[in-house]
């Protein structure tokens, strides 16, 4: 069993992201990093979508987003490797 356990959330199916991001193949912090700056370019209330490839990233991206203060509108697996990562700017 793998150390990292991403907590699974349904993404509203009205939601339609206003940015979307591929971060496959990057690790933390950067999955983080990057999809912070990506956050920072959207308006207030706007969606970014982001997919990454790791458990870890799966894991970490969504706290530390939400630690930002910014909300998350979905975690989910969409197949055997990758995570779609659905957030809203505060």
């Amino acid at each position: 069993m793998s150390k990292w356990n991403p907590t699974t959330i349904p993404t509203p199916k009205e939601c339609k992201p206003d940015f979307e991001f591929d971060l496959k193949g990057e690790v933390c912090p950067y999955t983080f990093v990057k999809s912070k700056l990506a956050l920072e370019m959207l308006d207030s209330q706007q969606v970014l979508q982001v997919v990454v490839d790791n458990d870890e990233s799966a894991t970490n991206v969504p706290r530390s987003i939400t630690n930002e203060g910014h909300a998350i509108l979905g975690v989910e697996r969409i197949n055997d490797r990758d995570w779609l990562l659905t957030f809203r700017k505060k």
